[in-house]
């Protein structure tokens, strides 16, 4: 599962092949996530309230780069790093 960003200790992966909807997964020490791309919502799990705003404010920063990462990781080809939140 490869990782595509890391800021204030939250860590942002996509798994390759996975399933649909386009999504990603986001971890904060022993809390996991998984938020879909599209519309920003949490598919599975759960983050502290602090760190799911960060995550969806990177996220919207980033979308289309998540989209396209997605795209890379269906075919089986490693993702691109995506800028930090900072």
């Amino acid at each position: 599962m490869p990782t595509i960003a890391t800021f204030y200790g939250i860590i942002i992966r996509m798994f390759f092949d996975e399933h649909a909807p386009p999504h990603f997964h986001a971890q904060y020490g022993e809390f996991k996530a998984s938020i879909t791309i599209d519309d920003l919502g949490v598919l599975d799990g759960r983050l502290p309230r602090r760190a799911l705003e960060l995550v969806l404010d990177w996220a919207e920063l980033h979308r289309q780069e998540l989209l396209d990462d997605w795209a890379l990781c269906q075919q089986h080809q490693q993702p691109r790093k995506i800028e930090p939140l900072q």
